[in-house]
């Protein structure tokens, strides 16, 4: 903050709080989950001070683990919230420049602003993402464990990919078991795909009722969640005899991720990992087909900074954590994907996943 001649910092609830205070986060949900002044949820950083932690009466009654301390400011249902925080605000003093979290709400931000008196803006995610990119051997064991959920979890579910099941049924099998694993909750929305030559079927309709006929492929995208940290995995099976294209597009999948998993080495920039995983798949013709990011840093959230894509030029560094997911869509043809966690060291990268890459065809 001294640094970037940042006066004052907030943080609404989120992963960035999380890994700054321990404050935790609920578990995502499909709606807006809203409490009265739940605007001002979050905390206040300053250099060489103690964080000012605010928080609703309904979060600390049944979100804080040990309920509130005498650090944190509450805010009660029947309180004004713009005089709360513009106590606070005195007591913080003059800040001329402001740094939020990148998920703050736009609510909170214009509250903050009358309260502070207009400081100048700036997006904290400059701040906290470079120490976030780097995780420490207690993180990387959080998202080993996470990893190895997943893997486990494929292994069971796999034999199940038969003619007649539903991609919904698969999921929600792919949760439980996940769950039963000690996955706090689905790191996101569960996807599993069906396609072929069958349909015109697309990777964005992500689940369906319909049940699953032999001659396609199903592609998987789950993640699992440990202590907070996420993983992110995907694998692909046929159903059925996989013809000559399938097997064609299944090899250059994997052969593009272990592309992109060799260069990920120190020092190459995320857009240099994208390009040396695309350029398989379009040396094998169907770089129109490969339509996806290659990857995306992973930690407390599904997906960090920096991305493995061409417009990032961030270095990697050692103890980066991020996925190679190269995939081929082409509606009504043929359709294939992999994922894995994938670790920058000193001298190269290693995946997180154990679980084979082999291509596996349920008859």
């Amino acid at each position: 903050m001294r640094q970037a001649g940042i006066d004052l910092l907030f943080l609404p609830i989120s992963g960035d709080l999380e890994y700054l205070t321990g404050i935790p986060r609920r578990e995502p949900s499909f709606g807006n989950v809203a409490y009265r002044h739940g605007w001002m949820a979050g905390a206040f950083l300053r250099p060489d001070a103690d964080p000012v932690v605010v928080l609703p009466r309904m979060i600390t009654e049944f979100e804080l683990p040990g309920g509130a301390s005498r650090d944190i400011v509450v805010v009660h249902e029947t309180d004004d919230g713009n005089a709360v925080l513009a106590r606070i605000a005195a007591d913080l003093g003059p800040s001329r420049s402001l740094a939020v979290g990148a998920r703050t709400w736009a609510e909170t931000l214009i509250h903050l602003r009358q309260a502070l008196g207009d400081p100048a803006l700036s997006n904290a995610d400059d701040l906290i993402n470079p120490l976030r990119r780097i995780k420490s051997p207690e993180e990387m064991e959080r998202m080993a464990v996470a990893a190895r959920i997943v893997d486990e979890v494929m292994a069971v579910i796999g034999p199940q990919v038969l003619p007649g099941v539903t991609e919904a049924e698969l999921a929600a099998e792919v949760n439980l078991e996940m769950s039963r694993r000690g996955s706090r909750v689905e790191s996101f929305d569960t996807g599993i795909i069906s396609t072929g030559r069958l349909d015109q079927r697309d990777a964005g309709t992500r689940l369906t009722t319909q049940p699953i006929r032999a001659g396609t492929s199903v592609s998987f995208d789950f993640g699992a969640v440990v202590d907070g940290y996420c993983s992110d995995f995907g694998r692909t099976i046929f159903v059925g005899e996989p013809d000559a294209e399938f097997r064609r597009v299944y090899e250059l999948v994997i052969a593009s991720q272990a592309a992109g998993i060799r260069a990920a080495c120190r020092g190459v920039t995320a857009s240099a990992v994208d390009r040396a995983s695309r350029q398989v798949i379009e040396e094998g013709g169907y770089g129109k087909w490969f339509r996806h990011r290659t990857g995306h840093a992973i930690g407390l959230d599904v997906h960090e900074y920096p991305f493995i894509s061409e417009e990032d030029e961030t270095p990697l560094e050692p103890g980066m954590t991020f996925t190679i997911e190269p995939s081929i869509f082409w509606p009504g043809r043929v359709g294939a994907r992999i994922e894995d966690v994938v670790v920058c060291e000193t001298n190269g990268a290693r995946r997180l996943n154990r679980y084979p890459e082999t291509l596996v065809v349920n008859d």
